[in-house]
């Protein structure tokens, strides 16, 4: 999407990003041109991302993830002694008029005031839309922030988060019902398809946490002109 615009005009689009947990994607996002702005619930990424964002400079933390690990292992060094560099790549070195920010809080609060309503041009959901109670409530919004022509681009699963909850009503639809109300909220769907990753597990462990996720484009269309008489 977007590819017929230049590289040097793209930071006029904003790319919003919620779920944006440690900030990698909107990240990426900058580095290709785009101002971009990620919004994250939990204060544990926000700081993790604040200081990988705006501190780490040229230094890189040496981390063992799986040194702890002692399941499931097929090689010790392969896995329990693998070490992580964080980050893998260097902030910095985005174009002097891109935006690139993090806003911490609940993405219904937030962006839910009528003040925010077609002020994204792409809004980018990564194993997000689960994380609703409701999420017709987070289609609407989507909708809602997007101008006429924008794209939502999704991918992820569907493990609700509050399944479980008692104290919370959870709304939780199946993908073809999610896909019938993405319609009947006004978008259109573009591109869907169904993507294997991997999830939070070692590459080198015997064990791997699977899922078949929805890969979806979906476009809000611009209104139609008044047919002439």
């Amino acid at each position: 999407h977007f590819h017929d615009v230049p590289p040097h005009a793209r930071h006029t689009l904003t790319v919003l990003v919620p779920g944006a947990g440690l900030g990698r994607l909107p990240y990426e996002v900058a580095r290709l041109g785009f101002s971009a702005q990620g919004c994250e619930f939990s204060y544990q990424m926000l700081i993790a991302s604040s200081y990988i964002l705006n501190r780490s400079e040229s230094h890189q933390e040496a981390l063992y993830p799986w040194v702890l690990t002692a399941s499931n292992v097929w090689d010790t060094h392969a896995l329990q002694f693998r070490q992580v560099l964080v980050p893998d790549h260097e902030p910095g070195g985005l174009g002097p008029d891109v935006a690139l920010s993090m806003v911490g809080g609940d993405f219904v609060e937030l962006y839910g005031g009528a003040e925010h309503r077609g002020s994204a041009d792409a809004v980018l959901t990564c194993f997000f839309v689960d994380t609703a109670s409701n999420i017709a409530r987070y289609v609407e919004l989507i909708r809602d922030l997007l101008r006429p022509g924008g794209v939502w681009i999704n991918m992820g699963p569907l493990l609700y988060h509050y399944t479980d909850s008692p104290d919370v009503d959870s709304t939780e639809l199946s993908y073809a019902e999610l896909r019938a109300l993405i319609q009947a909220m006004g978008l259109e769907m573009k591109t869907e398809q169904q993507r294997v990753c991997h999830y939070t597990q070692g590459p080198a462990s015997m064990m791997h946490t699977v899922y078949t996720c929805a890969y979806f484009v979906a476009i809000k269309p611009a209104p139609s002109s008044p047919s002439s008489s």
